[in-house]
């Protein structure tokens, strides 16, 4: 389970959760098909998460990472064995599902393939991570948009789309560079052409500064022209991105790779604070119309 990632599993089930609440409010038509989508989903991103870690065993090493297969407590093949069997469970449930989850699903495992696996490789490109970063997200969202069963009406149908989209440019845009910049030597040893490889460290801090700051100026723009019924989420994007933007431009953020990724942590750290602050009201909502049932 550590070497796919709980953190990032994490995030990934919160990404699916707000589709599904943001569409329903938390009252899905089908209480069983949404638990039944959040468990498929989880399957197939383990997936993609143990086999990455899989293929990136040289790179880890280099870069000095705690993670079990780079520090020998895991065995690749095994790990092999039980990322593609994470797959297969996906695929069935999907099956099982049915309707958009079986091409949802089947397109974020052709994603991960594509981006860990010779001869694609996709991770060597940065632009390829971004893309395949922001996808990943999109599609989270509309697996749980599709397992809830039921549709948004008035002001809120514009709050799904606009919160998907803010969302998946936080990951591709500025978890790319936030990501690349502590593994430049594993990156460079592997052969990836990353921004970071290519560009240097000082190009990359300034691009993952600007990037972050726009992504969150022009999502709380969009929110408040728009008045799209959000809560806090842009305030606590907006309020993150100062504070990645400040570690990043410091030197507390220099030095050994713990340090360096810094950035890294305040990016991940925001997207939980923006997806929790559009699902705890909703929650919180949820419960209060449950009691005055």
């Amino acid at each position: 389970m550590t070497e796919a990632r709980p953190s990032v599993l994490a995030i990934f089930f919160l990404r699916f959760a707000a589709g599904a609440a943001l569409d329903a409010g938390l009252a899905p038509a089908d209480p069983f098909r949404l638990v039944a989508g959040a468990l498929v989903w989880q399957c197939a991103i383990f997936f993609v998460y143990l086999f990455n870690g899989v293929m990136d065993v040289r790179e880890d090493r280099v870069n000095g990472s705690h993670r079990p297969i780079a520090r020998g407590d895991l065995d690749p093949g095994q790990a092999k064995v039980i990322a593609w069997a994470a797959a297969a469970a996906a695929l069935l449930g999907a099956l099982l599902l049915g309707g958009p989850m079986i091409w949802l699903v089947t397109t974020v495992l052709v994603l991960g393939y594509l981006y860990s696996a010779p001869p694609f490789q996709l991770k060597k490109w940065s632009s390829a991570t971004v893309v395949i970063g922001g996808l990943s997200g999109l599609l989270s969202y509309l697996a749980g948009y599709t397992s809830c069963g039921t549709g948004p009406s008035g002001q809120a149908a514009i709050a799904l789309p606009a919160f998907a989209v803010a969302a998946s440019l936080w990951m591709g845009l500025v978890g790319t560079p936030a990501k690349d910049l502590p593994d430049i030597a594993g990156d460079r040893s592997a052969g990836r052409v990353s921004f970071a490889v290519s560009r240097g460290e000082w190009p990359v801090r300034l691009l993952l500064s600007a990037v972050a700051a726009s992504v969150a100026l022009a999502f709380s723009g969009v929110a408040l022209l728009l008045r799209v019924p959000l809560g806090m989420a842009p305030a606590a994007m907006l309020t993150g991105a100062s504070l990645l933007v400040v570690i990043t431009l410091s030197p507390l953020s220099r030095g050994s790779r713990v340090r360096r990724r810094l950035p890294y942590r305040a990016f991940m750290t925001t997207q939980y604070a923006v997806h929790l602050a559009v699902l705890l009201p909703l929650v919180s909502q949820f419960l209060l119309s449950g009691r005055a049932a």
